[in-house]
């Protein structure tokens, strides 16, 4: 190894002001492929081009690397937006196709994916997993719509949405998973608009 690569292996990698956002990058990869278990400081650290010592530095262990993976910039986070965008009536059904979108795209999917292998991945991680969709899905949604007993309304919704999508994309139950996208946002958007605004008595 030349001397210059030893002196990068003990510090930050050049660009300091990048390094640890080359770290959350490379973590939220590993997460995202290979799940919470099988993701390692070493391996996120190889893989930002950096000591693992610097890992440590910025993010402490592995479970606060995961929890900021988690909430660096999610893309569950427009969800919420959708509420402000037309009326409470056919939120539903905005609501819906929007949060199946977000699991078809390459990018958003595979962040999806990682949460949902987070929950069964330790007991630590699946606490994250439920502060971090609390946090930035239910509250948000729950503020956002305004209603009668919204927190739960946001619940449930949060909770269908959830199910459906762990069937479809992660377990690949059939035909589900094979049924064409607005056929089942036709589907579900009545059920979902009634946790929103229909009676829940």
């Amino acid at each position: 190894m030349s001397e210059t690569r030893q002196k990068r292996a003990g510090g930050r990698r050049p660009g300091v002001s990048g390094t640890r956002e080359a770290i959350l990058a490379a973590a939220q990869h590993s997460f995202a492929e290979q799940g919470y278990t099988a993701t390692t400081i070493r391996g996120v650290a190889a893989a930002a081009g950096v000591d693992p010592a610097l890992v440590l530095q910025f993010f402490g262990n592995k479970d606060k690397l995961f929890d900021t993976a988690l909430r660096a910039d999610p893309p569950v986070r427009s969800l919420t937006a959708l509420v402000h965008d037309g009326d409470l009536a056919d939120l539903g059904q905005r609501l819906t196709r929007r949060y199946l979108e977000l699991w078809e795209a390459p990018g958003t999917g595979a962040r999806l994916l990682a949460v949902v292998r987070g929950v069964s991945a330790s007991p630590s991680a699946s606490a994250m997993v439920a502060s971090f969709m609390s946090d930035e899905v239910m509250l948000p949604l729950a503020r956002a719509i305004g209603a009668d007993r919204a927190e739960l309304r946001a619940n449930l919704t949060g909770a269908h949405l959830l199910g459906i999508a762990t069937a479809r994309y992660v377990l690949r139950v059939e035909p589900l998973a094979s049924l064409e996208r607005e056929h089942l946002v036709a589907i579900l958007a009545p059920l979902v608009q009634r946790y929103l605004s229909g009676d829940l008595d």
